[in-house]
């Protein structure tokens, strides 16, 4: 398909927001370099913001035209994000996903940026500062990780595994009371799960093969557009709790990827019960 913007030129700008205010303030951030937002573990430091500027700036010279959501924005203006459901052009971007990882001086951190025209997302691209590399997708013609050197290598999920074999991530953080209880409990059925703090890197690892799901209750478009549009290119089945596709402006009702429907169906069931 004919996308509304160039998706290389915003994969290297991404890189180069990174190489500029993200990576010279790594292990390097002062105390008032860093501030709570809504709890203690949601921070926002010195290089989300100067990182999220650069990225803005930027892409009103090549990309006049469309709606700019990203995450610190929305911070200072919640109204922003309803916006999202009616744009016919709209740029989502998390400047450091891992805020918490970043400013723990932890290298598992990213920059993700999707590209929504006319309610669906139809790129997506995730960024990684420490290895120097993206995985990237665009609807309908794969995902793939591009190296520099303009190397491109496809992507694929991993095979089906029974479920007492599986690995995965999850982020049971953002349930909450008997259903945190009820969920964890459920995960004791799958060999191993982990949460990276990371969905840039959790996305990562399901699209190249090396888990068999992803599972998240917190929906906010920066952090799950350009991983599930990824992770869906690589070969994967994603849809909300209930079933629903994932859109643009969803907020609520979970999300969960899996290798396959089948597969999809099956965690479904054991992990997500009634």
């Amino acid at each position: 398909m004919t996308l509304p913007l160039d998706i290389t030129k915003l994969a290297d700008l991404l890189r180069l927001a990174a190489k500029a205010e993200i990576l010279p303030r790594f292990r390097r951030l002062g105390s008032g370099d860093v501030r709570s937002k809504s709890e203690p573990s949601d921070l926002v430091t010195e290089a989300d913001e100067a990182a999220e500027r650069m990225i803005r700036r930027e892409l009103e010279a090549f990309a006049p035209g469309a709606l700019f959501v990203g995450e610190e924005s929305v911070a200072a203006d919640p109204s922003l994000l309803a916006k999202l459901a009616d744009a016919e052009f709209a740029v989502v971007v998390d400047p450091v996903d891992g805020t918490f990882n970043f400013a723990s001086g932890i290298p598992a951190f990213g920059v993700m940026a999707s590209v929504v025209w006319k309610g669906e997302t139809v790129a997506g691209i995730i960024y990684d500062p420490m290895g120097d590399d993206w995985v990237m997708a665009e609807r309908g013609a794969g995902a793939f990780l591009r190296r520099p050197d303009g190397e491109a290598i496809r992507l694929s999920v991993a095979e089906t595994r029974p479920i007492e074999a599986m690995i995965g991530m999850a982020s049971p953080g953002y349930f909450f009371g008997g259903e945190r209880e009820r969920i964890l409990g459920n995960l004791a059925k799958v060999r191993f799960f982990a949460n990276y703090r990371c969905s840039a890197h959790e996305y990562r690892t399901f699209a190249g093969g090396h888990v068999q799901f992803v599972l998240y209750n917190k929906l906010m478009p920066w952090d799950h557009l350009a991983g599930t549009l990824i992770g869906t290119e690589a070969g994967g089945y994603v849809a909300r709790f209930d079933g629903s596709p994932y859109m643009p402006h969803h907020v609520d009702g979970g999300l969960l990827l899996a290798t396959d429907k089948e597969s999809w169906q099956m965690l479904r069931n054991e992990i997500i019960g009634h």
